[in-house]
């Protein structure tokens, strides 16, 4: 029952209520065509920030895992994100982004041993139906390398997530989190650097939005996005995924104005089911015993 592990799913839901505010804060308080720079400054001090709160350094093999976990959940996801972003309208990318749940599943039963339930596949169908109600509209275009750098963003993401949950179940989120922002932003610099660079000024407004971004966003919404892998089956975490577009769109209607319309309404009550639903019969998993310390402190 969802009462066994209410707690987790309520507090793992927090990120992607928070990445749902990501639209809002990066239209109205940061500078324009400028998305590379703001995932950078989103991953690269929300790393430092964790870093220091965790005081551990990757430690062997965990040099390697961090920089492939920060590249699929970090670096590779917010470029291909940005991609898919320019090039289609964002109803079409939050509509394609919303296979994730299905790819985790999916990817669970060959890493993890998972079994893949027929639930599980109608759930995933369910919530990318009630995303495409929520936010896709009939005159969108259809672009295919958009759509492809949308599909890969969430193929990137998947496989982060499952990824982390096979390797990372003796390592605190805090560090996990940390090592992955700081490759992720790593690899997303250069990139930033040759394609966009530093805007001409910046207004107090510009760094409070920046600010919200890394602390908020970055920060404290993969530290305890990470601690959900690590306590719970990665497809029901990936389902509480869907609850971005939901923040998004109402935030939409009730900071900025936008309408609402009835099909969007019956959109979100099919992905908050679906989101819900996903949680059902699923007991907190127990953490392993640490043999050892996987990494060293600094």
């Amino acid at each position: 029952m969802l009462s066994k592990n209410w707690d987790i799913v309520a507090t793992t839901a927090f990120a992607p209520i928070v990445w749902g505010s990501t639209y809002l804060v990066t239209t109205e308080y940061l500078p324009p065509d400028r998305p590379l720079l703001a995932a950078v400054l989103r991953a690269l001090p929300a790393g430092l920030l964790l870093l220091v709160i965790a005081r551990r350094l990757p430690q062997g093999s965990w040099w390697f895992k961090a920089t492939v976990l920060g590249a699929l959940n970090i670096g590779m996801f917010f470029t291909l994100l940005f991609i898919a972003a320019y090039r289609l309208p964002g109803g079409v990318a939050a509509t394609v982004a919303s296979v994730q749940p299905l790819l985790v599943a999916g990817l669970a039963v060959g890493l993890l041993s998972q079994r893949l339930r027929l639930r599980t596949i109608f759930l995933g169908l369910a919530g990318m139906a009630g995303v495409a109600l929520l936010v896709l509209r009939a005159e969108a275009a259809i672009d295919p390398i958009g759509v492809g750098a949308a599909f890969a963003s969430a193929v990137s993401m998947a496989c982060g997530v499952v990824l982390s949950k096979r390797w990372a179940a003796d390592v605190p989120p805090v560090a996990l989190a940390a090592w992955q922002l700081l490759a992720g932003g790593l690899l997303m610099l250069p990139l930033m650097l040759t394609y966009e660079g530093m805007p001409p000024t910046l207004t107090t407004t510009h760094v409070a939005g920046y600010a919200y971004l890394a602390i908020i966003g970055g920060a404290v919404a993969y530290a305890v996005w990470f601690q959900g892998i690590r306590q719970l089956p990665p497809a029901n975490v990936s389902f509480l995924g869907l609850l971005s577009p939901l923040v998004a769109t109402g935030l939409g209607w009730v900071v900025l104005g936008q309408s609402l319309t009835l099909w969007q309404v019956v959109g979100a009550a099919v992905v908050l089911t679906a989101a819900v639903l996903a949680q059902m019969g699923t007991a907190r998993q127990r953490e392993p015993k640490r043999l050892r310390a996987p990494v060293a402190a600094t």
